[in-house]
């Protein structure tokens, strides 16, 4: 009796399931060990998630009409909405062409339709609207975000000075919701200007020794900052976040909800271990590393927060070409918080090799593609570069266990077939992977082909 060659036994005995990839999930878990603290409750007298968003359904009304009439209009041509494409939409739908334009500007805002260079498309937001809760709540929150986009500032008012104004209205929202209640408007006005006279003295905008400017709430400063406050509560009005009546202001339940969200996420990065907020991209990620999905989000959306996009995204790119596997994963992962400003940086990333597999799923899923299948997007090569890139990050940071369960997610049929692969793969952590692989995995004979494909690699050899 004849005994069979080791690799031919392998490729008898030991196929390996072909299941979905999930890299970066696993690699997660390689370090996820925190305990998970319990979800803050929000504001008594919040309404539940369920109205909220019935609430904000009504505001996005005529954003999702016109964005499911683009959807079924296939000469709708490039974004924006050409002339003729307006006055299809409201003659089909009995709006005017204001309201066209409106409704479309709030559909691009709140990511019902995605640009794709001058190509639009349905977003996954609008798919989800009818039976997902929180992907309408945060479609609106994208619009609250950008209310300062959709309401026009007055013209004759410097640009600097709406930029102050804009900057300083998250602690106008800050009191309204501290004051669960109406605040008159001189009371907001008062704040306002105290917030814009700090954010200039922070930036040091008067030169030593030139003469003063004069105070925010006197003389020619003040009509200016009265005349943004009024365009920023009507901005914010506009978008369904605050009434206005009677000389004073008061928040929605979406307003309320949605400051009460932004106060918890900066809550949450200021008593991270690692102060992530104001950490480098690598700390923060680092800092992220142990936090279950929902949590790692909002530390992203608050780290982002006090920063620029376009030195946010290179700080996160940068930290992606460097050596820690889980970092890189994670790097991508914040850029999906991102979104769309991020797209021409990842494009460009895609050209790298050590980049490209993470980039080209962001695309994918950027561009609609559900998480689950964005995978298919990647060549058999690309596949297992990621492999052995996720491999990587958990033997650094996670169990044996881990290792052996990973295996399964390759995308080749046998032992010997991923071996060959990733022979041929040419990634840097190879080597150390095979032997973690082979350390790790208790059947004697797929631990020595292992062994003997790591040191192959390693020699040089075929």
């Amino acid at each position: 009796m004849t005994s069979r060659k080791p690799d031919e036994q392998l490729a008898r005995n030991s196929r390996l399931r072909l299941v979905r990839s999930r890299s970066l999930a696993t690699a997660r878990r390689a370090v996820t060990t925190r305990r998970n603290r319990p979800a803050p409750r929000p504001p008594e007298g919040t309404p539940a998630p369920a109205e909220l968003a019935r609430q904000a359904r009504a505001v996005l009304a005529d954003a999702v009409r016109i964005a499911r009439w683009a959807a079924a209009d296939r000469d709708h041509g490039t974004a924006p909405l050409s002339a003729g494409a307006q006055e299809r939409a409201a003659a089909a739908l009995d709006l005017t062409m204001d309201e066209v334009r409106a409704g479309w500007d709030r559909a691009r805002l709140a990511g019902l339709v995605e640009l794709h260079g001058d190509t639009v498309r349905p977003g996954w937001r609008l798919r989800a609207w009818d039976r997902d809760d929180m992907a309408v709540l945060r479609g609106w929150v994208a619009l609250f975000d950008a209310w300062s986009l959709i309401h026009p500032a007055p013209g004759d008012v410097a640009p600097a000075a709406v930029a102050e104004v804009v900057e300083a209205v998250p602690q106008v929202l800050s009191l309204l919701q501290l004051s669960a209640g109406p605040v008159l408007t001189p009371a907001l006005l008062d704040l306002l200007q105290q917030r814009v006279a700090e954010l200039r003295e922070e930036r040091c905008e008067v030169p030593y020794g030139a003469p003063a400017e004069p105070q925010t709430g006197s003389g020619a400063a003040e009509a200016p900052v009265a005349a943004l406050l009024d365009w920023a509560l009507e901005g914010l009005s506009a978008v369904g976040a605050l009434t206005l009546e009677r000389g004073q202001a008061t928040l929605t339940p979406l307003g309320n909800w949605a400051v009460w969200v932004k106060l918890e996420q900066i809550c949450v990065a200021a008593q991270s271990p690692a102060g992530n907020i104001e950490q480098s991209a690598e700390d923060m990620l680092r800092g992220c590393a142990r936090l279950t999905p929902g949590p790692a989000r909002a530390e992203y959306r608050a780290w982002l927060a006090a920063r620029t996009v376009s030195s946010a995204v290179g700080e996160l790119l940068t930290v992606a070409r460097g050596e820690d596997a889980l970092l890189r994963g994670l790097a991508f992962e914040a850029l999906r918080v991102v979104g769309a400003p991020a797209e021409s940086d990842v494009r460009a990333a895609a050209a790298e090799p050590s980049l490209r597999p993470y980039a080209l799923l962001w695309l994918a899923e950027h561009e609609g593609a559900d998480p689950e299948d964005a995978a298919d997007v990647l060549t058999r090569e690309e596949a297992t570069w990621l492999w052995v890139d996720t491999a990587a990050a958990v033997a650094d940071h996670g169990e044996p266990q881990l290792l052996l369960r990973h295996l399964d997610s390759a995308v080749q049929g046998t032992v010997p077939a991923l071996l060959e692969a990733v022979r041929a793969g040419g990634h840097p952590r190879t080597v150390q992977v095979l032997v973690a692989l082979a350390a790790a995995h208790p059947d004697p004979a797929l631990a020595k082909a292992v062994r003997r494909a790591a040191f192959q690699v390693h020699t040089g050899g075929v």
